[in-house]
């Protein structure tokens, strides 16, 4: 059964969707956190149920990186994805908090050619989990901010929250 469940943030309301987990620990896997009603992101969908329960522990974590006292997330993450999208979104699970690497670096991480950097760029905009898979630490060769789907705003907001950019 699909969860999910709406939560205020810094970058506007968050919406959580996952499945119980088949974990010993009864917990649930995160399958999506998107920007309400943004282009792209999730939406909720008849027979979904909501449970903000069900997510206490991620809405949890999500607070505490929000308000600068976590830097990484352990949650558990429902897999979906290609396999060359798994290869790159696993690549941003290695960027540090307060770091950032280029297209073209996780082009070299996942072993493609500097070539499939248009590719490694469409995955990371395939990303369902925002946030907590951080594709906002990605940005272009020249250090440009390019490409996010929360809107490159919300990209700046967070790389300022986590130290690489300096507050307007």
């Amino acid at each position: 059964m699909t969860l999910c469940t709406t939560i205020d943030s810094p970058l506007g309301e968050l919406l959580l969707v996952g499945e119980k987990s088949a974990t010993a620990n009864g917990g649930t896997a995160l399958a999506s956190l998107s920007l309400r009603g943004r282009k792209g992101g999730a939406t909720v969908q008849d027979g979904w149920s909501e449970d903000a329960e069900a997510f206490t522990e991620i809405a949890a974590q999500l607070r505490s990186y929000f308000d600068g006292k976590r830097t990484r997330f352990d949650v558990e993450l429902l897999v979906t994805g290609s396999d060359f999208q798994r290869q790159v979104w696993n690549a941003l699970e290695t960027i540090p908090y307060g770091k950032t690497l280029s297209y073209g670096d996780i082009a070299t991480q996942i072993g493609a050619p500097r070539a499939a950097v248009r590719a490694v760029g469409t995955a990371i905009g395939a990303n369902p989990l925002l946030v907590v898979r951080p594709c906002h630490r990605v940005i272009g060769a020249d250090g440009s901010l390019t490409g996010y789907a929360g809107g490159l705003e919300r990209k700046r907001q967070l790389l300022t929250h986590e130290g690489v950019l300096q507050a307007a």
